[in-house]
């Protein structure tokens, strides 16, 4: 069976845990995930990737902003250092690797932060408040339309150029990294998924389509695919 690395969240008692959405998500594209240790041992770290088929990036607390080279602003929230410690390295050789990643959210920023990009701190001070993205009192419910570029990665997956997503989120990509393909935005022109050409399969995706894929065809077809190209 294939084999699928998750990142994992870390409580503030220094417990690692995930939600149960991502697994289930997993499941039904026919894998098993594996919620893989923080670790700073980057012999470990390639040794976990040795041991999977595929990288899940998954959401959580905000990317450290010095991990862009920026100063953390008031409006940035909640970070986790040990995160972007573990993350940052294991997605670099991930992508050396050619390695099929989806990025899910925070992990869609890891991703384009890992190649040099930059992050909105915070949208609504940022970028703008024409769009309320933060809506983490319906995390299960489709919000707002999302545009896919036509014959993009996404496009060819789910058939759509155009559908519904949840949101829940007050950061995002404000300039992609190197060789990242945007692919999808919100209609306030905010990014909204990204993929990086010539590789196998990397994905990544602003909203959360593991919440979406027990009801929603097109939610849960991101996950088959991604698990098909790690076959």
């Amino acid at each position: 069976m294939v084999m699928i690395g998750v990142t994992p969240s870390l409580t503030e008692k220094g417990n690692i845990t995930q939600n149960q959405d991502y697994f289930n998500a997993v499941f039904r594209a026919g894998a098993l995930p594996v919620l893989l240790p923080l670790t700073e041992d980057e012999a470990v770290m390639r040794e976990m990737l040795n041991r999977v088929d595929g990288l899940l990036l998954t959401g959580g607390d905000d990317v450290g902003p010095e991990m862009y080279g920026e100063e953390k602003l008031p409006c940035c929230g909640e970070t986790t250092p040990a995160r972007d410690r573990f993350e940052f390295p294991l997605c670099r050789m991930a992508l050396e690797k050619d390695m099929p990643i989806f990025a899910i959210c925070r992990g869609h920023q890891v991703l384009s932060c890992v190649l040099g990009g930059t992050m909105y701190q915070d949208i609504a001070e940022q970028f703008g408040p024409e769009l309320k993205h933060p809506q983490y009192d319906t995390p299960r419910d489709k919000v707002h339309d999302m545009l896919v570029e036509e014959g993009s990665l996404l496009h060819r997956i789910t058939g759509l150029t155009r559908f519904q997503v949840n949101s829940r989120h007050h950061q995002a990509i404000k300039t992609p990294g190197s060789g990242l393909k945007v692919i999808a935005h919100a209609p306030d022109g905010l990014i909204e998924g990204a993929e990086l050409p010539g590789k196998k399969f990397v994905l990544g995706v602003q909203w959360h389509p593991e919440a979406l894929g027990d009801r929603y065809e097109e939610a849960q077809a991101l996950f088959n695919a991604f698990v098909g190209a790690c076959r």
